[in-house]
Order: structure tokens, then C-alpha cells, then sequence
């Protein structure tokens, strides 16, 4: 194992552009970026496809007994040079990013067994260090051990913002409002969920990106990851 490579866990606040910062990461170090939260996204998509989950309902143990046929695995484009989430071996990058799945995911990431199920999954992903996860647990349950913890946040109205003019430029039909309101209420399921509630690791370093742009956060957890990895 190279002495030289790290884990790099990101945690965070929904919207604050953990999967942005961590593609460029890994990017920069060649290392390989996990986005945990586009599993989680995935297992949604394949919930709402089979209707056990909607705006009425959620049939928690129909999906359990299917996990063991979801199949999740990043692919590399050639194009962008970035990681894609494949579901059963068809690629859903662009659907798991709608806002119809993000209403729904916070519900699904609540549940003890599709977190344990993904856990082992992205712990396999980890042995041979050299990577860059981002997620909600990543630095407090899934690698308690990585070398740099970093822990993203924001206004809940700077995220927003964001988020609607990110969805509005792809096209969706919403409303700033019904993306706050998605923003507060995944923040109070991810961070009062009984199974790996959202939190702050003791040793993670804090990001307040509030006011900061894309690049000025970059180059500032850049910095960081050079030092831990100077120091390993």
C-alpha cells in the first residue's frame, strides 16, 4: 500500500456541494472519487420505479427483501473523465439528481438495512485508500479512521439558492420554495434519524462555504488534503 495515499471523508449538509468539491479532489490527486450519496439516490430511483415509495407511502420491507437485486457500481465517462452511478447496469447519473428523488431519499437513507448494505460496499471501496467519499456518515461511521475528515456547511438559504438555479438550468419545473422546503426538511431527517444521524465528526475539519465560491473552496481543501497527505 502506498504510504503516500489517504481516505478523504467529506461530510455535510445536503446542497453544499460536497460531490462538486470531491470530484475535483480526486481529480487533482488521482484519486478515486465515491459518491455515497448517489447510492443512496440510486436505491431511491429503483424504490420509486417498483412503487414502493411515493408521496403516500413507503413499503420499507418490500424494499428490503429487494436489495439483495440492486446492484450499484461507478463507471468512469470518457468525455468528463468523472465517476457515473450505474443501477442493475444502466446508467442514472442524470435521473437520481431530480428533484422528485431527493424528497424521497432522507427516507430511504434512514433504513438500518440499506445503510448496512451500502456501509459494506463502500468500506471494500476504501481498503486500498487513495480515495475521496463524500456522504453524511463518511468520517463518523463508514471511515472513523480517515486521515482528513472535512464537515461542509451553509445557510439552508444559500443551499437553496444553489440547488434551484442548478435544477432550473437542467431544465425541472420547481420552485425556490419547494426547494428550501426540501432542504430544512432533509436536514431535520438526516440529522434525527436514529441509524447514523448527520453530525460532525470530533477530528473534522470545518467548511463554511456560505461565502465562498467554487474555486475559493477548492483551492482551500486542496491545501489541506496536500498537507495531510505530506504528513502520512
Amino acid at each position: 500500500m502506498d504510504a503516500k495515499k489517504i481516505v478523504i471523508a467529506i461530510d455535510g449538509h445536503s446542497s453544499t456541494g460536497k460531490s462538486t468539491v470531491a470530484k475535483q479532489l480526486a481529480k487533482a490527486l488521482q484519486y478515486i472519487y465515491v459518491d455515497t450519496g448517489a447510492m443512496y439516490r440510486a436505491v431511491t430511483l429503483y424504490a420509486m420505479r417498483k412503487g414502493y415509495i411515493d408521496e403516500l407511502q413507503f413499503q420499507q420491507e418490500a424494499l428490503e427483501l429487494d436489495l439483495s437485486k440492486i446492484n450499484i457500481k461507478f463507471e468512469i465517462n470518457d468525455e468528463t473523465g468523472l465517476a457515473e452511478v450505474l443501477l442493475n447496469g444502466e446508467n442514472v447519473e442524470n435521473e437520481i439528481r431530480t428533484l422528485s428523488v431527493s424528497k424521497h431519499v432522507s427516507k430511504i437513507a434512514a433504513v438500518s438495512n440499506v445503510r448496512k448494505k451500502l456501509v459494506e460496499q463502500q468500506h471494500q471501496m476504501g481498503i486500498d485508500k487513495g480515495i475521496v467519499m463524500d456522504g453524511r456518515d463518511i468520517g463518523t461511521v463508514v471511515f472513523p479512521k480517515a486521515e482528513l475528515k472535512l464537515f461542509m456547511t451553509a445557510t439552508a438559504k444559500d443551499r437553496a439558492e444553489r440547488r434551484y438555479m442548478e435544477l432550473k438550468e437542467k431544465g425541472e419545473d420547481v420552485t425556490y420554495e419547494d426547494v428550501l422546503k426540501n432542504v430544512v426538511d432533509r436536514d431535520h431527517i438526516d440529522s434525527t434519524r436514529k441509524d447514523s444521524p448527520l453530525r460532525q465528526a470530533g477530528d473534522a475539519i470545518k467548511i463554511d462555504n456560505s461565502n465562498l465560491t467554487l474555486q475559493e473552496q477548492f483551492e482551500q481543501i486542496l491545501l489541506l488534503a496536500k498537507a495531510t497527505i505530506a504528513r502520512a
